[in-house]
């Protein structure tokens, strides 16, 4: 794939996923604004287009060992595998944070008053992300499979409850941008999850949780906004609808 200024971040990150940790140490979040070009994100924060550029190839030809290739898959995989490591990871880790965040404000609290609004940032993101993800485990993922069945045997589909795929996927979207709005101010809040020196070992260790979360989120946004979604948009013009 070459990289010129008018390629978005979506596409280079769906393309190669060692190019994330580019953009995340540029702050330039790929995820849910992967619509974005190279030229765009540049001018905003002031950055050499060559220089980030270069810094993209030399990922990209990088010795490490190459990522899965998610482009590659087939929509029902993808919608596997989201579930399987990213909605199981967001499940497993929320009532741990939960608990640890509980007690940081129980012993910290009066110090550092930003985890209470750490917390009560967390606890909506949480909430929401569950219902989110229910909506998707539920009806729209589903309905991708079917549509994935339908174009392989060449059957007729159905139009989903929720009308278009189009719309759903902007409805999905603007609940991705909201986490990531959260997220972020989760991250300023808490110095880049850099914790205090009066810190403990709790303390240490819910910082690491948090941001290891965030990072989960990112993959998991990008690989719905960038890859799964338009994969699905792109199969559902290719299926003849019941009228």
């Amino acid at each position: 794939m070459k990289i010129t200024s008018k390629t978005t971040i979506g596409e280079i990150v769906a393309d190669d996923f060692r190019t994330a940790v580019i953009f995340t140490k540029y702050h330039i979040d790929f995820c849910c604004k992967g619509h974005r070009t190279i030229e765009e994100v540049c001018k905003k924060r002031d950055i050499d287009e060559a220089i980030l550029i270069k810094h993209i190839e030399t990922a990209k030809n990088g010795t490490e060992n190459q990522s899965f290739d998610y482009k590659s898959w087939s929509v029902d995989l993808l919608t596997d595998y989201i579930i399987k490591t990213h909605h199981r990871y967001i499940k497993e880790k929320t009532p741990v944070l939960e608990e640890y965040l509980n007690k940081l404000c129980t012993v910290h609290g009066d110090n550092h008053p930003e985890l209470y609004e750490i917390k009560a940032l967390f606890l909506d993101a949480a909430s929401d992300l569950d219902t989110h993800m229910d909506k998707e485990e539920r009806t729209m993922f589903p309905f991708i499979i079917q549509m994935k069945r339908a174009h392989s045997k060449g059957l007729f589909l159905e139009t989903p409850p929720f009308g278009s795929l189009e719309n759903q996927v902007l409805m999905m979207k603007e609940e991705h941008n909201a986490e990531g709005q959260r997220f972020k101010r989760i991250a300023t809040l808490s110095n880049n999850y850099t914790p205090p020196t009066d810190s403990c070992a709790t303390y240490k260790v819910t910082f690491g949780m948090l941001d290891e979360f965030e990072k989960n989120l990112h993959k998991h946004i990008h690989m719905e906004n960038n890859i799964l979604f338009p994969k699905a948009i792109s199969l559902e013009k290719n299926v003849e609808h019941v009228s």
